[in-house]
């Protein structure tokens, strides 16, 4: 038995000493099978499936015209959209040759036919039958795969994961928007994981983290004795992203002068470390994120435009958890099987009022606020089953009559001075708490009118 078995071509052509020759100079590197008519060219691709298929045109009843050979041309792509059809025959005129190529078929020879140039094309056939087969299946693949921590059953959030599955298998940089908590980085990890890149790097960097006077040498690197404590040579963020992703976190809070360094890089994908002159080639996809508005950004000069939008080839937008329908509750009961398991308290449930606070509750942290609230609940809760005072949650928000805003704001007006009361007044502490970055936890004492700590 073969281990390689060779590839099936299927030649229909009505005159048996043509077959005969093309069939003989064809047979070392095809199994080649043979059809005389229109009939026996569908049925034997019914039987076999070969990838390949050198059509005759002129087909009995009618050898003179190409009628029946465009017929079975048809029919076999019915059969098979995907097949390499090649016609093959002495109706060489070109009107015939542009119908045929119109209707489908992969590429057209005259008779008497140079038999190194057809064998040529016959590889090259084989070749990307074989490239549309592997592409087909990595889709197929990228379909089924779940989302791992991303979890959405809402129309929005389908859309996003529709956007992941499209961007994937591109190198296009992406940017990702959504409120703090939103899930970015997950997204970002997902992009990774599912591209040709996913046995490189995923190198992350949180853009408001790093100080400005330290945000050039994170990212680009340096060279000894570049500044005062720079002992060594040291590669950055991007250099240690070579042959993977690189994710760009809080993107908005990059000073000026770093973004135009990044943007030279985006567009050259070569760098220069500090206090170095060479040119160092990196391979790297890039991928930002940020929850500030970089068109209010762009308008103040704070952001650059065409750094924009050489970041924003491809836009994913993440809901605020607010707004993704039920999410809120199919995401706690996700959380609470993964966080009793690790704690070892297998068979927790929430209580119904537990599901009407989560159902109620406006979520100014987002996903990540919610996955801290079931994770504290199921280390303090006393049984099985976990109410909304076990989530620091009300499932009652407000009195009668009061919008949705107002009970919003009171909420997280309640929030934020339970979290800064806590912490002592730290503005760390007490973002980390919410499940929101500091950016968005000054931005909520100044909405919500509440003093900050001195």
């Amino acid at each position: 038995m073969e281990n390689n078995p060779k590839p099936k071509l299927l030649l229909v052509e009505d005159d048996e000493e043509i077959r005969t020759q093309m069939r003989w100079a064809l047979s070392s590197e095809y199994e080649t099978l043979l059809a005389g008519d229109r009939a026996g060219a569908v049925s034997a691709y019914r039987a076999h499936r070969p990838t390949v298929v050198l059509l005759d045109l002129g087909l009995p009843p009618e050898p003179a015209s190409p009628a029946e050979g465009l017929a079975t041309l048809g029919e076999l792509r019915a059969l098979d959209p995907t097949a390499k059809i090649v016609i093959v025959s002495g109706q060489g005129e070109k009107a015939n040759a542009l119908h045929a190529i119109g209707s489908g078929a992969y590429d057209f020879f005259t008779k008497p036919v140079e038999m190194d140039e057809l064998k040529l094309l016959l590889k090259r056939c084989y070749h990307v039958a074989s490239l549309e087969r592997e592409y087909a299946t990595l889709q197929a693949k990228l379909r089924a795969d779940s989302f791992e921590d991303l979890i959405g059953s809402g129309a929005r959030m389908q859309l996003c994961f529709e956007s992941i599955r499209k961007v994937a298998t591109t190198n296009a940089p992406v940017l990702i928007l959504g409120e703090s908590g939103t899930g970015k980085e997950m997204t970002a990890r997902a992009v990774h994981r599912r591209s040709a890149r996913r046995d490189g790097p995923f190198v992350a960097i949180n853009c408001s983290a790093i100080p400005e006077n330290l945000i050039e040498s994170e990212l680009f690197g340096h060279e000894k004795g570049a500044f005062t404590g720079a002992h060594t040579q040291r590669k950055g963020r991007i250099e240690h992203a070579e042959g993977g992703t690189l994710f760009l976190d809080e993107i908005g809070e990059i000073p000026l002068a770093i973004q135009v360094k990044l943007l030279r890089f985006l567009q050259e994908q070569t760098l220069e470390r500090v206090g170095g002159r060479q040119e160092i080639e990196v391979e790297t996809r890039v991928i930002a994120a940020t929850n500030a508005d970089l068109k209010k950004k762009m308008a103040d000069g704070s952001f650059r435009e065409d750094l924009f939008y050489r970041l924003a080839v491809v836009q994913i937008n993440l809901p605020p958890l607010r707004e993704r329908d039920d999410d809120a509750v199919l995401l706690a009961k996700a959380f609470l099987q993964r966080f009793s398991e690790e704690n070892e308290r297998p068979g927790m449930t929430f209580t119904p009022e537990a599901i009407r606070a989560l159902r109620e509750h406006a979520w100014p942290g987002n996903v990540r606020e919610l996955q801290n609230r079931v994770r504290r609940a199921v280390i303090m809760a006393d049984g099985k089953k976990i109410g909304a005072a076990d989530l620091e949650l009300s499932a009652s928000l407000g009195a009668k009559g009061t919008t949705l805003r107002e009970a919003r704001e009171k909420l997280e007006r309640e929030l934020v001075t339970d979290a800064l009361r806590r912490s002592g007044g730290k503005i760390s502490a007490a973002a980390n708490d919410l499940g929101v970055s500091r950016p968005t936890l000054y931005e909520l004492l100044e909405k919500l009118g509440i003093q900050k700590p001195e």
